[in-house]
């Protein structure tokens, strides 16, 4: 049987409301595949086992307890290349383990479905960059990790900026910011193509009488030619459960934001205060709405990072612990290498970005933390948090053991499912059981097989003047 994923779009673009009025905040776990993600120096401590990624143990362990605790997804960053901001070098990157080394995310499929064998409800959304492969082997690769996790697969979408990244792959300097961009649009259109407009709903359709299997009448060869990209092939992969994978997207730059409003159906945000963000996030949905999309139907994360006990005094306590192995030139590399800027002496912004990076840090009681998450969405209009770590799985076991709970006491996050229910797909978490698929006022929906006709071939402004 085949999916023919042509649901109608629920209303409203809401769905996570949990019938008491009040609305469900989203909580995704925040890692990556690397010894120091946003607290460089914690190997240090004998409770971290972030050293520990490169075994598969890790990682069937880590989402066994995000299952437990009723988690949304697992969001797995990556990155490209080293920081070689601070110094001008590359050393004190690798030195003290500031997001180095680093695994892939994606290309080992091993841990991606070893964790979706042990868990039934919880999603994965992994990092992948529309500036270093072509669309063809990303879209393979995308829609096998969809069949493989039953529906439960989100692509971040980034377009890479760090210039090491691109020298290692044989170009001397990046892409320009907004051009990058503008690839990154064309890339997507590619994949729906591929995704959404190759195979018919019926073309898996095993008839053993006759020896076919897929009838290749309907199989259609997708013939792009565009500026960045030609492709003339048909879809190698049968349609996955959700065709496209939930689509994350992290920027709010003029270029981002449009891109987010464009293709994203969740955005990735960070910043020190709800006031910072709100704009970038009005902004966004706007743009949203003028592109003749719900503007609530895009859903907006923040990175925050918790430290919670049970008591406000005792997270005072185990913040003071979490210090003594924190990597302050770790910190300054991170920093370094975000901003542009080197950074030699800032101690305190070092010492800050030490733990948690950039982002919020809230330290305190199940009930103090609570407040300052009901803060942010309130504030902000958030609809959820990417958590980041300082200890892991030790500050993911405060947040399922400690911080749900609490959530749960205020009806502001669900309880968990029946096990006795069909698990649904990383797209019907956030919109509603049923659509599984891109909703019809999303950018993608208009490359649905039934929908798609092929575009124009690209002509330069020379060629069109000819």
């Amino acid at each position: 049987m085949s999916n023919t994923n042509q649901q109608p779009p629920a209303p409203n673009g809401a769905h996570h409301e949990l019938g008491n009025g009040k609305k469900h905040i989203l909580i995704n776990a925040f890692d990556m595949s690397t010894v120091g993600h946003l607290s460089p120096g914690q190997w240090k401590n004998p409770v971290d086992k972030s050293a520990t990624k490169r075994r598969l143990d890790y990682w069937i362990e880590l989402a066994k307890l995000l299952e437990r605790g009723g988690v949304n997804a697992l969001f797995l960053a990556d990155t490209y290349g080293g920081y070689d901001t601070y110094e001008g070098s590359v050393d004190n990157c690798i030195r003290r383990a500031a997001q180095w080394p680093i695994t892939d995310p994606t290309i080992d499929f091993q841990p991606i479905s070893a964790m979706a064998a042990v868990t039934k409800n919880l999603s994965f959304a992994i990092t992948a960059s529309t500036s270093f492969e072509p669309p063809y082997l990303l879209a393979k690769r995308f829609s096998t990790l969809d069949h493989f996790t039953q529906g439960r697969i989100g692509w971040n979408i980034v377009t890479s900026w760090k210039k090491s990244a691109f020298k290692a792959i044989g170009l001397d300097n990046p892409i320009e910011h907004d051009e990058r961009y503008r690839q990154a649009d064309e890339y997507l259109r590619v994949l729906y193509k591929l995704w959404e407009s190759s195979w018919s709903p019926t073309a898996l359709s095993p008839d053993p009488a006759n020896d076919s299997y897929v009838d290749p009448a309907q199989v259609r060869t997708i013939n792009h030619k565009g500026k960045y990209f030609s492709l003339d092939a048909k879809h190698i992969v049968d349609p996955s459960p959700q065709r496209t994978p939930f689509l994350f997207q992290a920027g709010t730059s003029s270029a981002g934001s449009d891109f987010a409003a464009t293709h994203a159906e969740a955005i990735f945000v960070s910043g020190h205060s709800p006031s910072v963000l709100r704009p970038k996030i009005d902004a966004i949905r706007a743009l949203a709405a003028q592109k003749g999309r719900d503007p609530r139907s895009i859903k907006v994360f923040a990175t925050f990072t918790p430290i919670v006990a049970d008591t406000d005094e005792l997270a005072q306590e185990k913040l003071k612990e979490l210090k003594k192995y924190a990597s302050t030139i770790g910190g300054l590399v991170l920093v370094s290498g975000w901003t542009g800027i080197d950074l030699w002496t800032p101690r305190l912004v070092a010492e800050h970005a030490a733990i948690g990076g950039l982002g919020p840090v809230s330290v305190g009681s199940p009930q103090t933390v609570a407040d300052e998450l009901e803060r942010w969405v309130k504030e902000a209009d958030v609809d959820g948090f990417n958590i980041g770590y300082v200890t892991t799985p030790g500050t993911f076991e405060e947040v399922v053991d400690l911080l749900i709970p609490e959530l749960r006491r205020r009806g502001v996050y669900p309880e968990l499912p029946d096990p006795s229910e069909e698990p649904v797909t990383a797209r019907e978490k956030i919109y509603g059981k049923g659509q599984n698929g891109l909703r019809d006022d999303h950018e993608g929906s208009r490359y649905k097989y039934h929908l798609y006709q092929e575009d124009p071939p690209y002509k330069s402004e020379e060629e069109g003047q000819a």
